[in-house]
This record gives C-alpha cells, sequence and structure tokens, in this order.
C-alpha cells in the first residue's frame, strides 16, 4: 500500500446524501479476481446508458471534473454493504481523498485499509467547499495528513482528526499485512522457538499396583 502524506487534487463534488457501496460496484462486477480494473465500473449504473455509453449529465463524466482525485461528499458516505470492493474501484479510478460530514462505519475503515484517506468536516464546512467547487472550475485542495488540514489557494484552511493508530498505518503505508509484517523477525523467532521437536526423556518406570 501507498503511503498518504500530503496530496493536491481537483475535487469532484457528489452532491447526494446515502451514497451506497452497491452503487459505487454494482454486484454483477464482484467477480474480479483483483484490485485492478474496479475503476471502470465505479458508479456504473449512475455513470453509463445502455452499452457503456456515457451519460453527459453524471458527475463523474462532466469534462471539468476529469482527473479529479479527491470526492467531496454528504452525509453517510459508504453505507450499504460491507463490500471492501468500494474502495478498490475509488482508487483504481484515481481518488486519494474523501471529504464528508460522515461515513458508514465498514466504508470508513477500508478505506484506510486501502490507502484511501476518509476526512470527516463538518456540514457548514462541506457546504462552503460544495460553494467554491461550484464557483471556481478546476478547484483544488490540498489534504495534508501530517498537519491534518485541508487548504486550498483563496485562504481557506480546516483542520481535521484522525485516529492517531490509522494516521500512522495511512502516513507509512501499512495495511494489515504490512502491520504483520513489521513484526516479522519476531514472528520467525517465535516460530523457531515453537516448532522445536523436544528431545524424548528417558521412559518412566511405571509400576502397576493390582
Amino acid at each position: 500500500m501507498q503511503p498518504f502524506t500530503k496530496m493536491t487534487g481537483l475535487v469532484m463534488p457528489m452532491d447526494r446524501v446515502n451514497v451506497d457501496t452497491d452503487q459505487m460496484v454494482p454486484k454483477q462486477f464482484l467477480k474480479l479476481l483483483t484490485r485492478e480494473g474496479y475503476g471502470r465500473v465505479l458508479f456504473y449504473d449512475w455513470r453509463y446508458l445502455p452499452g457503456e455509453k456515457p451519460k453527459p449529465d453524471f458527475v463523474l463524466n462532466k469534462p471539468r471534473y476529469k482527473g479529479a482525485s479527491v470526492i467531496l461528499a454528504r452525509a453517510n458516505f459508504g453505507c450499504g454493504s460491507s463490500r471492501e470492493h468500494a474502495p478498490w474501484a475509488i482508487l483504481d479510478y484515481g481518488f486519494h481523498a474523501i471529504l464528508a460530514p460522515s461515513y458508514a462505519d465498514i466504508f470508513y475503515n477500508n478505506c484506510f485499509k486501502n490507502g484511501i484517506l476518509p476526512v470527516t468536516l463538518s456540514n457548514e464546512q462541506i457546504d462552503e467547499l460544495f460553494k467554491r467547487t461550484a464557483a471556481t472550475e478546476g478547484y483544488r485542495v490540498t489534504v495534508d495528513l501530517e498537519q491534518q488540514v485541508v487548504i486550498d489557494d483563496q485562504g481557506l484552511r480546516y483542520s481535521f482528526t484522525v485516529d492517531p493508530f490509522r494516521r500512522e498505518c495511512l502516513l507509512k503505508g501499512l495495511d494489515d499485512i504490512g502491520l504483520t509484517l513489521v513484526h516479522e523477525a519476531e514472528i520467525t523467532a517465535f516460530e523457531k522457538k515453537h516448532l522445536r521437536v523436544p528431545e524424548m526423556s528417558a521412559p518412566l518406570d511405571v509400576k502397576y499396583h493390582h
């Protein structure tokens, strides 16, 4: 997993509440065997007409948001089923950070495990970001995990907090496997110690009494 420290990116607004993982990745695409390739089907039903013809009115298809790497969202982003394919698709498409007032718990956890930073801001702050995104084509923000701030070039500066353990893992690029491998030396030593075959002791002189 790639470390996340600081990034500047174009903002794409997803101006609807309760965006669920079933819409992020519809069930018919859950059979892909690797994490790669899910970006093509991100928001598939909202994004395409029959024959995978892009819907021109869907935000992901609008030219002004091409190349966006920050999702600006509303409350309860990532609700629905617990499929990890949703953050896979978000990351594979090119998004690395999400700004929203609240998230579904499982989706929120899965973002950190896949190198995506979900930033929680107040409703008022999110409203202001939506206004700035609408008013300025090419609107960009910098999301700084080290300093825990979101800033733009117009003077905006919003602080946010992240659980220290999650922050450290994301800064170092450690997913669950990476966390385990940090302790590889200790694990190897433990296995060597406990896999030794003990020497056979002398048989006991057991007497049976009748």
